[in-house]
């Protein structure tokens, strides 16, 4: 089966001229369906910039992001931004969820960006997405009203509001105590089963024991 990602010698340069700083190194790489992967490393060895192009948020300096065997890189903002839109869920630390609205509306946000769905239909999925992450009876409540493990909860409902094969999720369990956070990579383990693939960004070396692999980078460079 054909890798879902690949970075084929993917290098990221940020400035120029004597203040270039070289972020990301000749990077290859793959990630295939059915897979919970994590990256670690120390501040500053690549961890967000790899995110960040994994995510097409920023563009390499050279290489290639292939997509299920398509080029990203070839393609302008517009189209990546739609492609992102529908296959890439984002996960993170600090939940990011939208104060003003209720858990709901947080999770049919990204359904209305992508269009293609009646208001009903972005409802019910909201709302079964909810459901399935226990918080059926929260769907009126606004962030303040709930812990941070319901937050982050609801930050996974949201990613995957759109049904993305590819889930990004940076250091997801930061600001939650050690039982919520054993409670989210549990959801990840039963995500990656239902075929979906998590990359998570991550500084607990405990979780090496929880991913299939765990990427270690140094400078820019992939050392494990």
């Amino acid at each position: 089966m054909p890798a879902v990602i690949e970075l084929k010698d993917i290098s990221k340069t940020y400035g120029s001229g004597i203040a270039a700083v070289e972020a990301l190194k000749k990077t290859n790489l793959s990630f295939n369906n059915n897979e919970f992967v994590g990256i670690m490393g120390k501040s500053g060895s690549g961890k967000s910039t790899l995110l960040n192009i994994l995510g097409m948020l920023d563009h390499p300096s050279s290489g290639q992001y292939l997509l299920n065997r398509e080029n990203i890189s070839a393609h302008c903002d517009d189209q990546i931004s739609q492609i992102r839109s529908v296959s890439i869920g984002f996960i993170f630390q600090s939940f990011n969820l939208f104060s003003r609205q209720t858990i709901l509306e947080n999770v049919i946000t990204p359904m209305r960006y992508a269009g293609g769905k009646s208001k009903k239909e972005m409802n019910e999925v909201a709302t079964h997405l909810l459901e399935k992450l226990g918080l059926v009876d929260r769907l009126k409540h606004r962030p303040s009203e709930l812990s941070g493990g319901q937050c982050q909860r609801v930050a996974i409902a949201r990613s995957l509001a759109n049904n993305p094969p590819v889930l990004l999720a940076d250091e997801p369990t930061g600001n939650l105590d050690e039982k919520t956070g054993n409670e989210v990579i549990d959801i990840f383990h039963e995500l990656k089963a239902n075929g979906q693939l998590i990359i998570m960004v991550t500084h607990n070396p405990e979780y090496e024991a929880v991913v299939d692999r765990m990427i270690h980078l140094s400078d820019g460079h992939v050392v494990s």
